[in-house]
């Protein structure tokens, strides 16, 4: 539990997710943005660290009143140690985007006794001078975000990546931008207007990842390159066909980076492999269905279950498929049984074994029991439009009124 003095005043809006005993992850914004400039990563991270996504004064969810004209990046840095403090929560990884990275490189410099390491993603130590920003915050004070909102695309993504398929995050982070508030944006703009710590980057201590867009417009390739070269031992990542909002637009490589940097434990394998087995789909709705209650269980599932038992080389998957199974059918878990029939599959059983794994069951297991997992594999491998299984056990109806799997959360 932390022991730092707590203001008696709002804190920022935040999102915290995953064990409250693994290490802490805070995730900052890029300018204009909320929270869910993190949904497509965040959910992996919360499988191995208690994540806290956390919105900007007058972004998303946290009050406007936080900040005020003329702020710094120094004052948006206390109020995210406030949050942690609030929280309990007296050292942490951190990984931020724009200014949020920005923030992050301030904790670093000025508050290096709490972060242990950091990622510093499509961001800057210095964004370019005071002018532009100071003409923004104006037009911003005067009209609205929405004056700044329709060229947002153009300088947060690829060409064509709202339009595909996965770029519906895009349009709600640019619904974001359009409803935070414009004073607190612009006194976001004061604060990078006279930002500038490029000479402070020597002294950062903590382990740093640099994460750049190659294709970025608002933070280029050249401003991660100056990081990287001034901080000690810090590592440089550039990302191919990615531009300013890499976690939104690159989901799967940012992912990737950070495990790799922030050296998440048996979840990240597990959680790999769990996507393989059982498909992206299941997953994703098991971890949206992620609550304060089950977050134990599926870190648990994804370190033990996925990250040592089905990544153990001493049975294939297509082996632990028929164990599995078996296992199932024996304890009448049917639920799980639909889910992994979809992963036998993918692990290289064909449908007619499947049915031969049953009817073995029907022997050694029950006969009720393998004609009601006859009922589900049947409807699962039809509904999948593979080749059904012929009929049910000898004497019985096919399965057929068996009952109907759903999603389980392993």
């Amino acid at each position: 539990m932390s022991t730092h003095q707590i203001p008696d005043r709002p804190h920022l809006h935040h999102h915290t997710a995953g064990p409250p005993t693994a290490p802490a992850l805070l995730l900052g914004p890029s300018l204009g943005t909320s929270t869910a400039l993190w949904d497509a990563v965040a959910p992996e991270l919360s499988s191995a660290f208690r994540t806290v996504r956390w919105d900007l004064p007058g972004h998303g969810r946290s009050p406007a009143e936080l900040v005020a004209p003329g702020a710094t990046v120094a004052q948006l840095g206390a109020l995210v140690l406030e949050l942690a403090d609030h929280l309990g929560i007296d050292r942490f990884h951190y990984a931020g985007v724009s200014l949020g990275g920005a923030v992050g490189l301030w904790l670093a410099v000025h508050h290096p006794e709490r972060v242990d390491r950091l990622a510093v993603v499509c961001s800057s130590a210095h964004f370019g001078p005071p002018e532009p920003w100071h003409e923004r915050a104006a037009l911003v004070r005067a009209s609205g975000t929405g004056a700044v909102a329709d060229g947002a695309p153009g300088r947060w993504f690829t060409p064509g990546f709202l339009e595909r398929g996965d770029g519906q995050l895009g349009h709600t982070l640019v619904d974001d931008l359009r409803n935070t508030d414009p004073q607190a944006y612009a006194a976001c703009c004061d604060a990078l207007a006279v930002l500038d710590l490029r000479p402070d980057l020597p002294s950062v201590t903590a382990p740093t990842l640099v994460l750049a867009g190659r294709d970025d417009p608002a933070t280029p390739p050249a401003h991660a390159r100056e990081i990287a070269d001034a901080v000690p031992g810090a590592r440089l990542t550039e990302l191919a066909h990615t531009s300013h909002l890499a976690p939104a637009e690159q989901p799967a490589a940012v992912l990737a980076a950070l495990r790799d940097h922030f050296a998440a434990p048996g979840p990240g394998r597990g959680m790999a492999v769990r996507r393989e087995v059982l498909g992206d789909a299941h997953v994703d709705r098991a971890q949206a269905r992620t609550t304060a209650l089950t977050a134990g269980f599926q870190d648990f599932i994804a370190r033990y279950a996925w990250g040592e038992i089905w990544t153990d080389p001493t049975l294939s998957r297509r082996d632990r498929s028929l164990v599995t199974l078996t296992a199932l059918v024996a304890h009448h878990h049917l639920d799980e049984l639909a889910m992994h029939v979809r992963a036998a599959v993918r692990n290289g059983l064909r449908p007619e074994e499947i049915g031969a794994v049953l009817l073995q069951c029907g022997v050694y297991v029950g006969v009720p029991a393998a004609n009601a997992a006859l009922a589900v594999a049947q409807r699962v491998l039809a509904e999948d439009g593979l080749d059904g299984l012929d009929g049910g056990l000898d004497g019985l109806d096919g399965g057929l009124d068996g009952p109907r799997g759903t999603d389980a959360s392993a």
